[in-house]
């Protein structure tokens, strides 16, 4: 078996998919993905060719090794996005042709049903709390809620007392036994998170998400080592290399790989296995597609020291058969060979849309980050 061609797609305003064919007909399919960044990724995949045109595609972990340690300038969002992508895509190729779902590839479930989480967004308290019980009534038993961007460096009594607020009314809708996690997407200071942390301890938030921004560990693992609240990080950190430090320095105790960002499906088993040893669990990161969702449920279904799946869509406006939520917010592990779903043909866009880049660099016309 051989790989012949290259090919991306796409079937969303914000999903953008490689495929990888063979000259057996065997397709591979994941998402090639980095906000902000869709027509930078296609071209980062382009420069991989060189390379995996005419290889057996059976051989991952080889390609995996000589596309990363065959490249001087090594790791980063792009080339780490880039290199996920063929990765996943060689799993989804192996597992069609040997008949097998990939979690059986990876050592057979240790569960079948995969717990899953709901982003719930929200500009007033009211309008957050109401979309959350909608979210409850869905199916879903646990959520995550955002803080609100601006954030002062130093905040005052007064924004400590409307984030109480903001997500006392969320616990106040959902009820106790809903869990509720926070994202901050790296908004405070450590500082601020450690108040914020404090404050919503009584409501007994699952964790709280990416408190301070991904460069500096030290204040992450300060803030976690003085938090009521356990601590979540990783969506912005690549490789088992990356997180090391993570872990050592005892900065979260929640791991959260994207699996199109951090090195692909065997890269974050690895890092599975790493924080295992330190008694830290795993809630994968993914607002993407359900295709990476899909990913995510082959690697829940293996890994013992799994928390909670993220994801954003159950695959209803582009999969065959989409995913369906269990009376206990939980979903089935996919039991087709491969990856195990299947896009609608409908679904994809022409090849034009591809000149258009639906995420935009976050940055306002004053130059400033939208997020602040």
């Amino acid at each position: 078996m051989r790989i012949t061609e290259l090919e991306i797609v796409r079937a969303h305003p914000r999903w953008q998919f490689l495929r990888i064919h063979t000259n057996t007909g065997l397709v591979g399919i994941a998402d090639l993905l980095l906000e902000g960044h869709m027509a930078t990724m296609r071209q980062a995949v382009r420069d991989l060719e060189y390379y995996l045109i005419g290889q057996d595609p059976r051989l991952i972990e080889r390609h995996w090794q000589a596309l990363y340690r065959g490249a001087f300038y090594r790791g980063g969002p792009v080339l780490m996005s880039a290199l996920s992508s063929v990765e996943m895509c060689l799993w989804d190729i192996l597992g069609q042709s040997l008949s097998t779902p990939l979690h059986q590839l990876l050592g057979g479930a240790v569960r079948q049903r995969i717990r899953v989480y709901a982003q719930v967004h929200g500009g007033a308290s009211t309008d957050l709390a109401q979309n959350a019980a909608a979210a409850v009534a869905q199916g879903f038993q646990a959520i995550k809620v955002n803080v609100m961007p601006p954030v002062r460096a130093l905040e005052s009594r007064a924004w400590l007392n409307s984030q109480i607020e903001r997500f006392g009314g969320v616990r106040h809708a959902i009820g106790q036994d809903v869990d509720m996690a926070v994202d901050c997407h790296g908004r405070l200071s450590p500082t601020v998170a450690l108040q914020l942390a404090q404050a919503l301890a009584p409501l007994h938030p699952l964790f709280l998400e990416e408190p301070c921004l991904p460069e500096n560990i030290d204040a992450l693992a300060w803030v976690a080592e003085r938090s009521p609240v356990p601590i979540a990080a990783g969506e912005r950190h690549y490789t088992r290399f990356g997180f090391r430090p993570i872990l050592e320095r005892h900065a979260a105790a929640v791991l959260q790989p994207d699996l199109c960002h951090a090195g692909g499906l065997g890269e974050v088993r690895k890092i599975a296995a790493m924080a295992e040893v330190y008694y830290v669990t795993i809630a994968p990161h993914n607002p993407n597609s359900p295709l990476n969702l899909a990913y995510g449920l082959h690697l829940d279904a293996v890994i013992p020291n799994f928390l909670c799946q993220e994801q954003v869509s159950l695959g209803l406006e582009c999969l065959v058969n989409p995913f369906r939520l269990d009376e206990d917010g939980c979903l089935a592990v996919p039991g087709e060979p491969g990856l195990g779903v299947t896009l609608r043909p409908e679904s994809l866009l022409t090849e034009d849309a591809l000149a258009d880049d639906p995420l935009p660099m976050m940055v306002d016309r004053d130059g400033a980050p939208a997020d602040w």
